[in-house]
């Protein structure tokens, strides 16, 4: 589990989702059923992430990473309603290009 996480290999999955056009390549990313009402009864604005597809990378994934408490998750939601409301190609391939140096190089690179 945890060198498949390494790998990136752990999204696979979600790749099958975008063939089948339940997911976009660039969108906000899916959150865990259990987690999303709490979400949206605590964080203002939170469901409007649901307006768009869910994405296997984001603006969110690209410039925060991963979010644990309430305030880094808000953060987060910001970064997905900027995306939503400036969504554009050439914001996707800007997305898409930042996630392969991510995946490639690490964050910090």
């Amino acid at each position: 589990g945890a060198w498949l996480r390494d790998q990136h290999l752990d999204e696979l999955p979600q790749f099958f989702n975008v063939l089948k056009g339940d997911m976009d390549m660039v969108g906000p990313r899916p959150e865990m059923a259990c987690n999303v009402q709490s979400m949206t009864e605590h964080i203002p604005y939170y469901g409007l992430r649901h307006t768009v597809r869910p994405g296997m990378t984001g603006w969110a994934q690209i410039k925060q990473g991963y979010a644990l408490s309430q305030a880094e998750v808000t953060e987060k939601m910001r970064y997905d309603l900027y995306y939503i409301k400036h969504m554009s190609l050439w914001l996707d391939l800007r997305i898409l290009l930042a996630t392969a140096r991510i995946v490639l190089f690490g964050r910090n690179a």
